[in-house]
C-alpha cells in the first residue's frame, strides 16, 4: 500500500494523503499526466475511472466518470490551475455530468499534487483544500479517504508496467463508451515539434498519407476557431481515386489542444467531432484522439474500414519527418 500518511487538519480545511513509491519521480508524473494510465488507479477498486478528456496545462481541464459493479456512474472534473511538468499541479476538483459540465449544488474542492524524488523513489503529496468545515466534514462523510485508499491500491501495478505506455508500441484504440473512443500513440518528438507538424501545410503533405502511393494536393489548414478546414487525397497512378474531409475548428490552445469537427466530402449525415491533445512524456509526445460519433453504428463502420492502420502508417512517417 503506497500511502504512508493521511492528515485531516480542521482549523486549516485540508485533507493531506502521502505517498511513497518505488518508482522514479518522472514515471509517477507520467502516471498521473497519460489518461491511459490515470484511469487505471484513479477511481476506487469496484469503481474504476473513465478519463474522456486529460489536458495537463494550465487552463486544460479533465473529464472522468467511474462505473460501479451495478452500472451506476459518478463523474468528475479537475480544472487545471497550475502546471510545474515534472513536479506537480494545482487544481479545482468537482463534480460533473457525464459531459463533464460542473455540477454546482456539490462542493468543488482545490487540490494539490506535489512528486519529489525520495532515497528508495519517489513521494506524491496530495493535499485537499475545502471551503467550509461543512464541506470538509460531507465529503470525508462519503468516503473520501476511503476511496483514495482504494484507488492508490492499485498505482504500483501502473507504475511497474512500462512496457504497456512506451514508445514504439504503436497507435492504440480504446473504446471509452457506445459513441467515444480514444487513439493513442508516443511520438518520438517534442510537443511544439508534433504540433507544428499538424498544422503546418508543408509538413502536413510529408506525412499525414496513409498507405503508400497516396500525395495531399488539397491542405487547406485551420488555425483558430471558426475557421474552417479541408483536406484532400488522391491515389497518384489513378488520380480518379481521390476523397478529402472538411470541418471547422471550435476550440484551440496551441501547441496542446485542439477541437474539430470533421465530416467526409460529398456525404450527407453528421460527423465527427475529434478532441486532439498532446502531452510532453520524458522528451517525446503523448498524442491523443478522443473520437466523438453520432451512434455506435457509425463508429464500427468508421473504424471497420482500418482507420487506426492508417493512422499508424502516418504517425510512423510522422517520426520520420521530425527525425
Amino acid at each position: 500500500m503506497p500511502i504512508t500518511s493521511v492528515t485531516k487538519d480542521l482549523d486549516a480545511l485540508t485533507m493531506t494523503v502521502v505517498a511513497d513509491f518505488p518508482a522514479t519521480r518522472q514515471r509517477l508524473w507520467e502516471a498521473y499526466t497519460d489518461p491511459r494510465q490515470i484511469e487505471k488507479f484513479w477511481g476506487p477498486v469496484e469503481w474504476p475511472a473513465t478519463f474522456t478528456r486529460h489536458d495537463v496545462f494550465p487552463g486544460g481541464r479533465s473529464h472522468y466518470f467511474m462505473t460501479g459493479p451495478d452500472g451506476d456512474t459518478s463523474a468528475g472534473f479537475w480544472e487545471f490551475l497550475s502546471v510545474i511538468p515534472g513536479f506537480g499541479f494545482e487544481v479545482l476538483d468537482g463534480f460533473a455530468d457525464l459531459d463533464g459540465n460542473p455540477n454546482l449544488e456539490l462542493p468543488t474542492m482545490r487540490m494539490t499534487f506535489a512528486f519529489d524524488e525520495t532515497e528508495s523513489g519517489s513521494r506524491m503529496t496530495c493535499t485537499t483544500h475545502f471551503a467550509s468545515l461543512e464541506e470538509l466534514e460531507q465529503l470525508i462523510a462519503t468516503g473520501m479517504e476511503e476511496g483514495m485508499t482504494s484507488a492508490m491500491s492499485q498505482i504500483d501495478a501502473v507504475l511497474a508496467d512500462l512496457a504497456s505506455f512506451a514508445a514504439g508500441r504503436g497507435t492504440e484504440l480504446q473504446y471509452l463508451s457506445d459513441t467515444k473512443v480514444r487513439v493513442s500513440r508516443i511520438i518520438r518528438g517534442g510537443v511544439e515539434a508534433v504540433w507544428r507538424a499538424h498544422h503546418d501545410p508543408d509538413l502536413l503533405r510529408r506525412w499525414q498519407l496513409g498507405p503508400d502511393g497516396w500525395s495531399m494536393p488539397i491542405c487547406d489548414v485551420a488555425t483558430a476557431v471558426g475557421q474552417k478546414y479541408h483536406y484532400g487525397w488522391q491515389l497518384d497512378s489513378d488520380p480518379s481515386q481521390a476523397f478529402g474531409f472538411t470541418g471547422e475548428v471550435l476550440a484551440i490552445d496551441p501547441p496542446h489542444r485542439s477541437v474539430t469537427t470533421e465530416a467526409m466530402v460529398g456525404m450527407d449525415g453528421p460527423g465527427t467531432v475529434n478532441e486532439l491533445t498532446l502531452t510532453e512524456v520524458g522528451g517525446n509526445t503523448l498524442l491523443s484522439i478522443v473520437i466523438t460519433y453520432p451512434d455506435a453504428e457509425l463508429r464500427d463502420q468508421i473504424l471497420a474500414t482500418g482507420m487506426v492502420d492508417g493512422m499508424e502508417t502516418s504517425y510512423a512517417r510522422l517520426e520520420s519527418v521530425l527525425a
